[in-house]
């Protein structure tokens, strides 16, 4: 019956994952107390969230929320973050690694609470080039570690003014290519436990479809409230984990 745990857990990762960032409040911890090894419930994540990510970013593309232009200029900087991501996990501790997701979640919901918003465009322009550094340090953390990735790169694209569902369809794509470069990297070392791998992507991917399918029918300032709320648990998940 383990595998319908898992399949609940990837379910109730991908769903606020993909609202609004930090599913690893969810699933991490969980998997973690079910007595999977650490870098095993990491390489798990990875291969469900490859998964679960590419197919409601692929919703998001058929209808219009984002285009092939601009996504294939993130493969190349969330590709190789992974794969640096992932080379680097077995260097740096789990608890420097919370303490930098901490400090980067808190900076990132100080801007979106505290600064005036930049007025939202309907369809994603050309990046600035000073994102780009933002978005391949955001995967090389989302490579080592991961909780919080998703929410950072939501309030990256949201501060260059792009809608919510677009910004919902780049972070899902960009989570797609760092995911996978990420899991290539676990592959290779022999942490992909496939007992738990592919029940956590069937949970993932149904999460995910109804997950960008409530997306659609919400006002973008709930869905803004859903994504501070999720930001503001996560720190104090993540801090309660260090104190621990």
């Amino acid at each position: 019956m383990e595998f319908i745990l898992f399949m609940m857990i990837g379910f109730a990762t991908s769903f606020v994952g993909t609202l609004a960032g930090g599913g690893g409040l969810i699933g991490m911890p969980v998997l973690l107390l079910t007595g999977v090894p650490i870098h095993q419930a990491i390489a798990a994540a990875k291969f469900s969230n490859t998964v679960s990510s590419f197919s409601s970013f692929f919703v998001l593309l058929r209808e219009g929320k984002i285009g092939w232009k601009q996504t294939l200029l993130l493969i190349p900087i969330s590709l190789f973050g992974g794969i640096t991501g992932g080379w680097l996990a077995s260097s740096i501790s789990e608890t420097t690694m919370t303490v930098i997701a901490i400090l980067l979640l808190t900076f990132a919901l100080s801007l979106h609470l505290f600064r005036k918003q930049p007025e939202q465009k309907q369809r994603p322009a050309v990046f600035p080039k000073k994102l780009y550094p933002i978005l391949y340090g955001i995967s090389v953390y989302d490579g080592m570690f991961g909780p919080g990735q998703a929410s950072l790169l939501m309030y990256a694209y949201l501060r260059t003014g792009m809608e919510y569902l677009s910004a919902i369809a780049f972070t899902r794509f960009q989570t797609f290519v760092s995911c996978f470069g990420a899991f290539v990297t676990y592959l290779y070392t022999g942490h992909v436990n496939w007992h738990i791998a592919p029940f956590l992507a069937i949970g993932s991917l149904i999460g995910a479809q109804i997950s960008v399918r409530v997306a659609q029918k919400l006002k973008n300032s709930h869905l803004r409230a859903i994504l501070n709320a999720i930001t503001a648990l996560l720190i104090v998940q993540l801090m309660w984990h260090i104190i621990q």
